[in-house]
């Protein structure tokens, strides 16, 4: 009987997207940068104290698989997960937008949707956790917006203000004289706000919050995974130059984000393309000319991108695991047993300058033919138990689209 999950992680893998299934099982993969990320995930985890890292890799050499493999670590220790590609639509230098994404892609540990909403619409007026948010939004942030948009929420009683509401802590921010309003009529006195919320301005706001809820929620943090972070390399100057300053709040964060473990993900090329190419240092050094300490930590942003590990290529052996796992659960998923050796498919799949990405869908393209014409290329069925590759050249396995 064929295997559902298995035939799942396989189908990802023919597609060439990657998926938290995926990064699941093939996690073994390069266990010198996971034991690295897990470290640092487990300092915050324990500690609360929030960090941050970049790692740089090739294309199509399995960042993406990394990150999800992260995610999944993630989960384990109890953390909240939230993982966006970088780009025009959700732009690093622009905190109030990247914060509505990511909460559209953040995940609670036993949660099968995204997002919080669920465990705020839950939240009681009077309760411990109302009392202590309270509390926080009064004392610890920037402005108190989130304070009188708190206690208009949980003192109303109309659906569509309380969804309005809750969007507004999701990121789609709502109007200062709509809570004001809400807040007169429901409390019978004013809203004062001690400073005006600007959104440009205060959005951080929103990632301390949210990072302080995650946390009396039970969670042992929020882990912000940030794909294809390269992207920027397409902005203009200036807003590269405003993205560097911004990284900051992840990679050297106050104490105001409360168990935060950032991960950035950048193209190897990326020094060499963008931060030599374009002159990325005197951009900042321009961007920010007025202003040392700005200069300063978007500086400290491009130098340690230029300084993150690499994602090393696969030696020889970690190939042969993936390859392995490949082999075992293209047999459960399609109820057969592919009889090969690692080394044949290896060899397979071996047709020179492979990325990681194609290398894995030659091999899924290798069982499939193996599986419906007994044979792949020049090699049949009954011939697998030999290596018969080495004297017929290499198999006619056709090198396939790379999928970013």
């Amino acid at each position: 009987m064929s295997d559902y999950n298995a035939k799942h992680v396989i189908e990802a893998l023919r597609s060439g997207v990657p998926s938290r299934e995926v990064g699941e099982y093939f996690s073994e993969a390069r266990p010198q940068m996971m034991q690295k990320i897990r470290d640092r995930l487990l300092k915050v985890s324990r500690t609360g104290a929030s960090d941050g890292m970049i790692i740089t890799g090739r294309y199509g050499e399995g960042k993406t698989h990394l990150l999800n493999s992260v995610f999944n670590m993630a989960f384990e220790e109890n953390m909240v997960v939230s993982m966006v590609s970088l780009g025009k639509e959700t732009p690093l230098d622009k905190p109030y937008m990247l914060y509505q994404k990511l909460i559209a892609g953040t995940f609670l540990p036993g949660a099968s949707q995204p997002g919080f909403r669920p465990k705020l619409l839950s939240m009681t007026q009077g309760s411990a956790l109302a009392g202590d948010l309270l509390a926080y939004t009064a004392a610890e942030l920037e402005t108190d917006k989130l304070y009188y948009l708190l206690r208009a929420f949980l003192g109303t009683q109309e659906e569509e203000e309380r969804s309005t509401f809750l969007a507004d802590l999701e990121g789609d921010f709502t109007t200062a004289a709509l809570i004001k309003k809400s807040y007169r009529r429901i409390m019978g006195a004013p809203a004062k706000f001690r400073q005006s919320f600007v959104k440009s301005r205060h959005s951080m706001d929103y990632f301390h919050f949210a990072s302080h809820l995650f946390r009396q929620l039970g969670f042992n943090g929020w882990v912000i995974l940030l794909d294809e972070a390269e992207l920027l390399g397409r902005l203009g100057k200036k807003t590269r130059a405003k993205s560097y300053l911004q990284m900051q709040n992840f990679l050297s964060p106050s104490p105001h984000l409360e168990g935060v473990f950032t991960l950035f993900a950048f193209s190897s090329s990326y020094a060499e393309d963008v931060i030599d190419g374009k002159g990325e240092t005197a951009g900042v050094e321009a961007a920010f000319d007025s202003s040392p300490e700005d200069k300063k930590r978007a500086l400290d942003s491009i130098n340690r991108i230029l300084h993150a590990p690499e994602l090393a290529p696969l030696t020889k052996e970690e190939i042969l695991r993936i390859l392995s796992s490949i082999q075992d659960f293209h047999g459960r998923a399609y109820d057969w047993h592919p009889d090969v050796s690692p080394d044949t498919i290896y060899k397979a799949t071996d047709t020179g300058g492979y990325l990681l990405r194609t290398r894995i869908r030659a091999a899924i393209e290798f069982f499939d033919q193996l599986y419906l014409y007994g044979q792949a290329g020049e090699t049949r069925i009954t011939e697998l138990g030999r290596e018969s590759f080495e004297e017929e050249g290499q198999p006619d396995v056709p090198d396939l689209p790379d999928l970013d």
